[in-house]
């Protein structure tokens, strides 16, 4: 896929913990961003309103955003209900006669939208609706147990912990230290970062494995170590459907827990939260049993988001979070604590070792 300016739209809802996929966007590809439309914050900065991003500007509409020269239009939060809103698609016709391609994550396509669809075909742009799956998916096979280099799932105890986050930070500093780490995008905002991908949760449910599969073995090309994206939690009410799937059919070896360290409930940044989110120990349990139903995988490390919490009661947490399951536990994003990237690396060297052991090849990993 190309690599365009965007101009993210995020009219109304440009917050912390409401825009994820642009605040990622921000995060790990904020030299691509020209600002953020958003006519509640006006005139503010991201660094402003999320505490990173720099002096990228936030406008109130849709002419002041063109004017600052974007390849794009990203769509960066979720409208109320899922419906496109008609001043969106009022800006998003204007972004297209403009000279704009679109991109969206939304579960509703913009392509199957008629005057949206038309107007692109006129001025000759491209939607990119990246949500939409693969015609051609198949049920899993257990091929992704197979392949020679390291995979790491993240898995979480609630949706929107940090799990992409966190898998980006550790493929960083894997990278960092001569590891070959390939990041698997599982949903939206890893497309719209990598350029590739499939979202799972727009996947018919009998292929979500098959399509954990597909982009696991894609992700094995030319890699020491892979590290695919989790979604969802094992105890979610509404996505553990989804959270099962991309864990048998992505077959990991080991596995990162993310949990955000302020959150006593499953969705408690939501009015209606209600599930207690247990201790970490269980989820813990609960995941390599799950895992293990397929093929065993232990979890070798903790990601926490303390982005809510001072320094001082964000190290507590991490200090709590080593003490309750004897594990590495940090703020990937925040702190630099060597101490996870050493578990991968250290449960990466065994597995190489076993394969050995088991006669399957050294694999394509050379240690760092």
């Amino acid at each position: 896929m190309p690599q365009p300016r965007f101009l993210i739209l995020a009219d109304g809802d440009f917050r912390p913990m409401t825009s994820k996929t642009a605040n990622s966007v921000i995060r790990y590809c904020g030299d691509r961003v020209v600002g953020v439309v958003d006519s509640a914050c006006a005139g503010k900065t991201a660094q402003d309103i999320l505490g990173f991003g720099g002096t990228i500007p936030v406008v109130g509409s849709m002419a002041e955003g063109l004017a600052l020269g974007p390849d794009a239009v990203l769509i960066g939060i979720a409208p109320i209900g899922g419906r496109l809103p008609e001043q969106w698609r009022a800006w998003l016709l204007e972004a297209l006669a403009a000279g704009c391609d679109l991109w969206s994550g939304l579960h509703s396509f913009l392509g199957d939208d008629p005057a949206l669809r038309e107007a692109a075909r006129v001025a000759c742009r491209t939607i990119h609706d990246v949500r939409r799956p693969p015609p051609d998916l198949s049920v899993a096979s257990g091929l992704a147990r197979s392949v020679a280099p390291f995979v790491i799932q993240t898995v979480g105890t609630d949706c929107n912990v940090g799990k992409m986050t966190a898998q980006l930070q550790l493929t960083r500093g894997l990278n960092g230290r001569g590891a070959r780490t390939r990041f698997v995008p599982t949903g939206q905002t890893g497309i719209f970062i990598e350029g590739w991908g499939i979202a799972v949760d727009a996947v018919v449910a009998d292929f979500i494995a098959g399509a954990a599969e597909r982009i696991t073995l894609e992700g094995a090309k030319d890699a020491d170590v892979v590290m695919v994206e989790g979604q969802g939690s094992i105890n979610h009410p509404g996505y553990s459907g989804v959270t099962l799937g991309l864990l048998h059919g992505s077959c990991p070896d080991a596995l990162i827990l993310c949990h955000q360290a302020s959150r006593k409930h499953l969705g408690d940044y939501r009015a209606d939260a209600w599930m207690e989110i247990p201790p970490l120990a269980d989820y813990i349990r609960w995941y390599e049993t799950a895992a293990a139903l397929v093929t065993p995988a232990r979890v070798i490390g903790i990601c926490l988001n303390t982005y809510d919490l001072s320094e001082d009661r964000a190290l507590e947490a991490c200090r709590r979070a080593r003490l309750e399951t004897g594990i590495p536990a940090t703020d990937p994003v925040r702190f630099d604590d060597p101490a996870l990237l050493d578990a991968i690396v250290t449960a990466r060297d065994a597995y190489l070792v076993g394969r050995r052991g088991a006669g399957r090849g050294p694999g394509t990993t050379t240690a760092p």
